[in-house]
């Protein structure tokens, strides 16, 4: 069995004759016949029934026809992470939580790419949790993940423990972002009192820990509103902002043009004492490649320009 029957095996099965998968392949009919014979030949089986109809796979026929698929993919997709003259694509995998100011960081790293010949980027936004597995399986190269500061000794004792690198990117407190015709948005400062009978949006996938989960929703968020809004998508989240004057969220700090863009305003909130932190992470023996410390530097900048001077 070669790569090259399981080819022809598949062709046959796509026009359901020998003759035309043969023109298709520009390949002599004989040899597609024999390679057809070697392989069931090979594996016991009867891959085509052959009828005045054409070829069509039998039982054992489609399971095989469904393996070879799979394992051509896979070919496929080896051959695609390397450019004919050997050289590497250029590759970079990150896990994040909902954060504009990463996001932002993002969209500028992307520049990056305009003149690769060749490049494959992953940027997944999901929970701290999720994000360490996705490094401990080596599904993705980095991550960053966040958490309270009073779950620092729990976070970095795991981290350890799955050998795992992490250093710190930001730290900063909960602000609250508004429409600007919110009446929230006259106060220069916001207390729980003025939140009542407003509607709390709220990322409803990023509300999971390592704690219990009233413990981590206690911690997590201010108050208790009567109306909240839970959110799976990022999109949803800024076009409700700029549509409801009643809605609100708790965000890391947003860029201005991301304010601008939806007539939004931010504002600090009395009541939030909780400093977060988030850390970058990866496995220890990784070396960081030249994507990696290209977006890592625009991670940096984007810290800098957007953070309040309170957190320099």
């Amino acid at each position: 069995m070669n790569l090259l029957h399981l080819k022809y095996a598949i062709e046959v099965a796509n026009t359901g004759s020998v003759n035309r998968a043969a023109e298709t392949l520009f390949v002599g009919q004989p040899n597609i016949s024999r390679a057809i014979k070697e392989l069931e030949s090979s594996l016991d089986i009867t891959i085509f029934e052959r009828s005045s109809k054409g070829m069509v796979p039998t039982a054992d026929g489609e399971m095989f026809l469904l393996y070879a698929k799979a394992i051509l993919a896979k070919v496929d997709a080896l051959e695609d992470l390397f450019k004919k003259d050997g050289e590497q694509k250029l590759q970079f995998s990150i896990s994040v939580p909902r954060a504009t100011y990463i996001a932002d960081a993002f969209a500028h790293f992307s520049n990056s790419l305009n003149d690769a010949p060749g490049a494959e980027v992953f940027y997944q936004e999901t929970t701290s949790m999720q994000a360490i597995k996705n490094i401990t399986q080596g599904n993705y190269k980095l991550a960053i993940i966040r958490y309270p500061e009073t779950q620092h000794a729990y976070y970095r004792s795991m981290l350890e423990e799955k050998g795992l690198a992490y250093e710190l990117v930001a730290e900063f407190r909960y602000w609250l972002i508004v429409h600007k015709s919110s009446r929230l948005a006259e106060l220069d400062s916001i207390t729980e009192a003025d939140l009542q009978n407003h509607i709390e949006i709220v990322h409803a996938n990023q509300m999971t820990s390592a704690l219990p989960y009233i413990d981590f929703r206690q911690s997590e968020w201010s108050g208790d509103m009567a109306r909240k809004i839970y959110v799976f998508e990022r999109a949803v989240q800024f076009d409700l902002l700029a549509e409801n004057p009643q809605a609100f969220m708790w965000v890391s700090p947003i860029p201005e043009q991301t304010l601008k863009r939806y007539d939004l305003v931010q504002r600090s909130y009395a009541g939030h004492k909780t400093v977060y932190r988030d850390m970058l992470i990866r496995q220890k023996d990784y070396r960081l490649s030249t994507l990696d410390k290209r977006f890592i530097s625009e991670l940096c900048e984007a810290r800098r320009r957007i953070f309040p001077r309170e957190y320099d």
